[in-house]
């Protein structure tokens, strides 16, 4: 394991299925260590108009990642005239951390790629070692025992985007205040039919003060 995987291991990732769409919420802070690297950090990321992925770990790896989670996915575009599957994405992404894997060096992140295809909602959570399950709700990062305690109580299965905003925001506001590595703000983004859109400061203000 490379000695990265020691130092990035803060964040707070959390995605869940609506019947209508899927929503990924994020926090912002950026850590090595006990340092504070940055506080606006991007960790969730627009693919395509109906996926999305957010990322745990290493930054500079994660963010290459998305990169070519970004160039595959306009190809397939190009060749197929349509777009890709939320699963085929997914897939592609997990095909990648397992190759790194059988050269005895997973990469040092965790990832959730999230979206609305023709067969509807869907978020898939991936690990360092190319392992994909499909989720209903699922959290990763040092944050996520706190999220949990949020998601398992109070997540819904098939309810809609609107009634699963505020307990997605909740969620990572919770982890926000109990894990030293996650915190500052947070960054929420939905993925439904009409394509993604992040919340603007004034919603997600609207939302954790309500």
């Amino acid at each position: 394991m490379p000695k990265e995987t020691g130092i990035l291991k803060g964040t707070t990732t959390v995605g869940v299925v609506c019947r209508d769409g899927v929503i990924l919420g994020t926090d912002t802070r950026a850590t090595m260590g006990n340092y504070v690297a940055s506080k606006h950090a991007k960790k969730v990321y627009k693919i395509t108009d109906n996926l999305a992925m957010t990322i745990a770990g290493g930054v500079a790896v994660a963010q290459r990642v998305v990169e070519i989670l970004k160039i595959n996915a306009r190809l397939y575009e190009l060749e197929k005239n349509r777009s890709i599957s939320v699963k085929s994405a997914a897939r592609l992404v997990s095909n990648l951390l397992f190759s790194n894997r059988e050269v005895g060096n997973p990469l040092p992140m965790q990832a959730l790629v999230g979206g609305f295809d023709e067969t509807g909602p869907h978020v898939f959570n991936l690990d360092p070692y190319g392992s994909l399950t499909e989720e209903k709700m699922v959290s990763t990062g040092s944050g996520s025992p706190f999220a949990y305690g949020v998601l398992e109580s109070q997540y819904i299965e098939d309810s809609a985007v609107s009634e699963m905003l505020s307990v997605v925001v909740k969620a990572v506001d919770s982890a926000m205040k109990r894990d030293v590595a996650s915190g500052d703000s947070f960054d929420v983004a939905v993925i439904d039919a009409a394509g993604f859109r992040e919340l603007s400061p004034e919603e997600k203000a609207a939302i954790l003060n309500n």
